[in-house]
């Protein structure tokens, strides 16, 4: 039997990640409880900013917000939301941060089944401890799945691991379009992500991005320039290069309007950042640029997508910024490869 059964009325709560492209990811745990358990109660505890995502998961019964602003401890705060959880009476919770604050809500909660990583030593905390095998569980959605499984179970192979699948509703997407002005008609669309949280090891140079938003624009395609107003800078230099010809949205959307862009649109260029795994989760053709970070373990989960990366010795070095100071396992990435992989996704379509 799994840790999640598929006995009726039973309860789950997920404590969820605090990053996009991790959030994006634990769908493919949500997939696989509800798969074993299609009746049961599954909540995500979450930060604010990922309702929008949870909400175009049809696996989550509901979001919970975490009222914690990252990095905080919040003890008070955590031990009144765990008593307040205690009265839904969840028989499982499963944790996918490892950090230690990230137990104390289920703790509270007395939740009879705690399950998780080790961690930063969080005995007692989590009652179900696993022990990360980095070499079994390379990639970060095979460690969500696995949480789920019994603790001797064989890991779950990329071949059988669900594929995150967020719903989109035409009505709001055309609401979204309307709403930042935008009118596509018969031009396809493509959008560049430019922007990487993380750090400048996983970030493209911007005059490449541009290189690569003037070979669409040429051929008659609009092109969106999509992040938050921390990528404004990145954005702002693209729409420069492109000579103001790339509509620059960084800052001007909330995360719910960036997935129904993404999902309009018939090309999508990032790098390995949240917005990635957005568009890979929408199932749109991605052509995704890896620097610091590695495809192994944070791929797009997408047939449609293909990893661009040239695999120097250096790389991955995980690095928020290039320890040698050349960047090269990005500069000698050329836009025409990017071009390339498009333009052989676009034919596939």
């Amino acid at each position: 039997m799994t840790a999640a059964t598929s006995e009726r009325g039973r309860r789950i709560l997920v404590v969820g990640p605090a990053w996009v492209g991790d959030m994006v990811m634990a769908q493919s745990l949500f997939m696989y409880l509800r798969q074993a358990a299609p009746v049961a109660r599954l909540d995500v505890l979450a930060p604010a900013w990922s309702v929008p995502l949870l909400e175009r998961m049809p696996e989550v019964s509901e979001a919970i917000v975490a009222p914690l602003r990252h990095g905080r401890l919040g003890l008070m705060t955590r031990w009144r939301l765990g008593r307040e959880l205690a009265q839904r009476n969840y028989h499982q919770a499963i944790l996918l941060p490892n950090s230690w604050k990230s137990a104390l809500v289920p703790f509270w909660a007395g939740i009879p089944l705690r399950t998780g990583y080790l961690g930063e030593q969080r005995w007692g905390l989590i009652n179900d401890v696993r022990r990360l095998d980095r070499d079994a569980l390379v990639m970060t959605v095979q460690r969500f799945v696995a949480l789920a499984r019994p603790a001797d179970a064989p890991p779950p192979t990329s071949s059988t691991l669900p594929r995150p699948a967020l719903r989109v509703d035409p009505v709001a997407g055309r609401k979204s379009l309307s709403a930042l002005d935008l009118h596509p008609g018969p031009a396809p669309a493509m959008a560049i992500c430019p922007g990487a949280e993380y750090g400048p090891a996983k970030r493209w140079p911007a005059e490449y991005f541009a290189e690569v938003a003037l070979d669409r624009l040429q051929q008659g395609w609009q092109v969106w320039l999509l992040g938050s107003r921390d990528d404004a800078t990145a954005t702002a230099l693209v729409s420069r290069y492109c000579q103001g010809r790339a509509v620059d949205l960084a800052g001007r959307t909330n995360l719910d309007q960036v997935v129904d862009l993404l999902a309009h649109c018939r090309a999508v260029v990032s790098n390995d950042s949240g917005l990635m795994h957005v568009a890979a989760a929408l199932g749109r053709p991605v052509a995704a640029i890896y620097g610091s970070s590695d495809p192994r373990t944070t791929p797009p989960l997408s047939e449609r997508a293909r990893v661009l990366r040239l695999d120097l010795p250096c790389s991955p070095c995980f690095q928020r910024r290039c320890p040698l100071g050349h960047l090269d396992c990005l500069r000698r990435l050329s836009p025409a490869q990017v071009i390339a992989a498009i333009t052989e996704l676009d034919a596939a379509a």
